[in-house]
């Protein structure tokens, strides 16, 4: 498999073989259904290009010494279940090489294809989301692909249990659809009167999880190009202690970051997403009993 030019961290990693690295970044420049702020098609090269300027240390670890191959940026045209296909097909590679899957969006929609991919090759696991939104509607401006669906489609047609963290914007079908589904929230009011809960994920929730981070997840003085910078989000440690809690005792199976929506000349969300997605790559290879 030919590697993308424009490779994640490549000032501090080298290039490996597909077959015989840890995580397989893979770049998903689909912007489609953008209701606010527009550039989320931009956000997976931003964040490359930010990459580069990490150092290898996450600040504990070296997740890098695993080893990172960048695929190249799934094709965006068409429609969107033409694109969702594309998606699963790039998720199937990496696991097919034995890697877990790192998807840089591009809007929220595209975890769709994501999820696809992951529920034929595992069968059920836990679907844990950072987020301002609870992207639970059914439909939005005319779509079931919007942006503002993404975990609709995902308890609703995939049947996946959900876990929503750092929420604080809603509307009544979203908050109706978390009783329908049983969805289990920690919204971002709640965590900041009573800190990070001591059991974040219940015992009975599936030992495999994907994360999936909303980059409007964290407030907007961490990330503030976003479609939508809600204030009153998470912190930088309390987003990453959230994660660590989320991933105790469990197997992530792979991640996205999505929704960066880069302006010129404003390099410190770049910075801060790129920061973020290594930071997680970290966080999984320290859950999973990894030496770097």
């Amino acid at each position: 498999m030919q590697e993308y030019e424009n490779r994640f961290l490549a000032s501090e990693v080298p290039s490996r073989p597909a077959d015989e690295v840890r995580f397989h970044v893979i770049p998903v420049p689909y912007e489609a259904s953008v209701s606010y702020g527009d550039g989320t098609g931009r956000g997976p090269e931003a964040i490359l290009n930010a990459s580069n300027q990490l150092e290898l240390c996450d600040g504990i670890g070296f997740p890098g010494h695993g080893g990172i191959f960048t695929q190249p940026p799934v094709d965006c045209s068409g429609e969107p279940e033409t694109v969702m296909e594309r998606i699963a097909e790039a998720v199937n590679k990496a696991l097919d090489y034995g890697a877990i899957p790192v998807v840089l969006g591009g809007e929220h929609s595209l975890s769709y294809g994501e999820l696809v991919a992951l529920k034929q090759h595992y069968g059920r696991f836990g679907l844990i989301q950072f987020d301002a939104h609870a992207d639970l509607r059914d439909s939005y401006e005319g779509s079931r692909w919007s942006h503002a669906c993404a975990m609709c489609r995902a308890v609703k047609d995939l049947n996946l249990p959900l876990i929503q963290i750092g929420n604080r914007i809603f509307c009544r079908e979203e908050l109706n659809a978390r009783k329908s589904f049983h969805v289990l929230s920690w919204d971002a009011p709640q965590l900041w009167r009573e800190g990070v809960p001591d059991c974040l994920v219940p015992e009975d929730f599936p030992e495999n999880i994907f994360i999936t981070f909303d980059l409007d997840g964290l407030d907007p003085s961490i990330i503030a190009e976003t479609g939508t910078p809600v204030p009153g989000g998470l912190g930088w440690y309390q987003a990453l202690e959230l994660l660590e809690k989320a991933m105790h005792g469990r197997r992530v199976l792979g991640f996205d970051v999505v929704e960066l929506a880069p302006r010129e000349g404003r390099i410190a969300s770049d910075f801060a997403a790129a920061s973020l997605t290594y930071a997680i790559m970290g966080l999984i290879s320290r859950a999973h009993g990894w030496e770097d």
